[in-house]
């Protein structure tokens, strides 16, 4: 993303401030409770498996994923995340610590997906907002969700 000094400098500020808008969507296995909340766990490298993080690490940093639910469909839910904090595979090691793990991560949740023909992980990074590092104005860019997502999301609802 950075193509110069300025831009790389003016980027690695925000991240440390946390001033960079980052929105999820995601679908999760089970029914969450409540419509919105805050998972506010410290994530670090997994004890024992080392290609996953883990909420009960040894050495772990602050991790705050904020949830909405958009819409449920019984044993599944369809979420919004907004991220405080910036953590290798965050919403993933958030969403299964609560017993809600995304449907196709085969890493946190169950080893067989319930939706064979699912071409991965129902994880997408939907909106990210940044200030120009040159102009301070502020931008916003948002991506539609990949048709695999879309498809499993009408065959739920």
């Amino acid at each position: 993303v950075c193509k110069n000094d300025i831009a790389h400098a003016a980027l690695s500020e925000q991240l440390k401030e946390h001033s960079i808008l980052r929105i999820y969507e995601a679908i999760v296995h089970g029914n969450l409770k409540e419509d919105e909340g805050t998972l506010n766990a410290p994530i670090g490298r997994h004890p024992t498996e080392r290609k996953k993080m883990s909420i009960h690490a040894k050495n772990p940093r602050k991790a705050i994923t904020h949830y909405k639910v958009l819409k449920r469909f019984g044993s599944y839910t369809y979420i919004q995340c907004t991220l405080e904090t910036g953590r290798t595979h965050q919403i993933r090691v958030h969403m299964a610590s609560i017993g809600c793990p995304i449907v196709g991560d085969r890493l946190y949740g169950p080893k067989k997906c319930p939706f064979p023909r699912l071409t991965g992980q129902t994880l997408h990074a939907k909106t990210i907002g940044i200030r120009h590092p040159r102009t301070g104005e502020w931008l916003e860019i948002s991506a539609p969700l990949p048709l695999y997502f879309t498809r499993l999301l009408e065959s739920l609802g």
